[in-house]
């Protein structure tokens, strides 16, 4: 088969080097791509919402199959596209249709759907132009912390934890007012603060059936000790240790299950993956989001530990057929350190040559790439984050040691990674 992979980042680095291992790949494309994906398969400089492009390039291709790395294709439509299209819609697309990527793209509508299906998730209200009053006499109203969310994409930057009330309610008026996200916080969503430990629970559903992949948890905050500004993610672990058998049943039962049920009750399309967001209070599991694919940085802990053929899998998405399949997960554990660039997540310079870069896989550790370029023959950086350092172990904490041996070996000016990626578990 012909595949490509839409996307350019350290997540499709890690799905492109899954996808690889499958003897029914014929041949690979990664659009855009980055230098990493360039040793796997073959980078085609085109734009992920680029659908005319992408259409003639699968048609020029002999594509048989779409898999989707990023939101920003799915939120647009990019399923609907292709089902609508008569010389498109033999091609399956893996991901989930426009309607069902609101999980995603609107907080608003992942609420909504959430309440109507009865799937614990802190109470929440909702605010705009029009109501931008009622919205600073609900902060008034309420305890710190606040949690203010944008109610649109916002490059995962678009939700404030504020725990003084007035800088809530300045928030609150720059988010509205002064578009602080651009039109995704045109509507912000406020939320009760719940109290507990995060981790992420990653489904594969044909809009039917589904399969669980393995759990993570991942390092938002800039600074160790989990302090500072959130980022797009600066590591995560594979397994979470605290995630037991017991847990994950209650998981299924009370949000997998209901998740998946409601969306096919509501006749939203979802073939694709499910990031479902978690955070574990007085042992009781909530829901804090929706993604309409893989999370980055967990894909590159989450797609080294899954042992089953990833294409077997996209097919049986397509077919309707996933209930006939196994999923086989490495038993070892898998850590992921991720490199950034100094001043990230706020200004950042790009163009920094990386040295020392290899990919050591016989020492079981894997470098995929996030942000970077090839300018004449040299590896430069190309975004706040640039380098996603996966290492296998035979526990979290011999695998966080793997990972971090490597990422102070790799260098580029203004280097910065955290040194204590999985710290409550060792």
């Amino acid at each position: 088969m012909n595949i490509l992979l839409l996307g350019g980042g350290g997540r499709e680095h890690a799905l492109a080097w899954k996808l690889k291992q499958s003897s029914k790949c014929a041949q690979l494309y990664i659009a855009p791509g980055n230098p990493g994906t360039a040793l796997i398969g073959e980078n085609i400089d085109l734009s992920v919402t680029d659908f005319e492009e992408i259409k003639r390039f699968c048609l020029n291709n002999a594509v048989s199959m779409v898999v989707v790395g990023p939101e920003d294709s799915l939120v647009k439509g990019i399923y609907d596209f292709f089902v609508k299209d008569d010389q498109l819609k033999s091609i399956p697309v893996i991901g989930p249709s426009k309607e069902a990527a609101k999980l995603e793209g609107s907080k608003s509508f992942a609420k909504h759907f959430m309440e109507r299906h009865k799937i614990p998730t802190a109470r929440h209200a909702e605010f705009n132009l029009d109501n931008l009053a009622d919205g600073l006499l609900y902060i008034d109203s309420n305890k710190a912390p606040y949690v203010l969310k944008a109610d649109g994409l916002a490059a995962g930057k678009g939700v404030l934890i504020i725990n003084d009330k007035e800088e809530a309610k300045t928030a609150l008026h720059e988010m509205i007012a002064k578009s602080k996200f651009g039109n995704a916080s045109a509507t912000v969503v406020i939320e009760q603060f719940l109290k507990g430990i995060e981790f992420s629970v990653f489904v594969l559903t044909d809009g039917t059936n589904y399969k669980l992949l393995p759990n993570a948890k991942d390092y938002k905050r800039i600074g160790e000790g989990d302090v500072g500004l959130n980022t797009g993610g600066m590591g995560a672990v594979s397994p979470v240790p605290f995630v037991t058998n017991e847990l994950m049943k209650l998981v299924e039962k009370r949000i997998i299950q209901p998740t998946v049920e409601g969306l096919k009750k509501e006749n939203i399309v979802y073939k694709g993956f499910i990031y479902v967001g978690l955070i574990l209070v007085e042992n009781e599991p909530f829901v804090i989001e929706y993604n309409c694919r893989m999370g980055d940085p967990e894909t590159e802990v989450v797609m080294p530990r899954l042992k089953s053929d990833l294409i077997e899998l996209c097919e049986a998405v397509a077919n309707g057929t996933l209930n006939e399949q196994m999923i086989e997960i490495d038993e070892r554990s898998a850590a992921t350190v991720v490199l950034v660039s100094g001043g990230y997540p706020e200004g950042f310079k790009k163009g920094k040559q990386i040295t020392r870069l290899e990919n050591n896989t016989e020492n079981e550790v894997l470098v995929f790439h996030a942000g970077t370029r090839n300018i004449n023959g040299k590896i430069v950086t190309n975004g706040g984050r640039v380098l996603a350092i996966t290492a296998y172990g035979n526990n979290i904490k011999e695998a966080v040691s793997k990972s971090l041996e490597t990422a102070s070996q790799i260098d580029f000016e203004g280097k910065y990674f955290r040194k204590d990626i999985g710290y409550e578990f060792y």
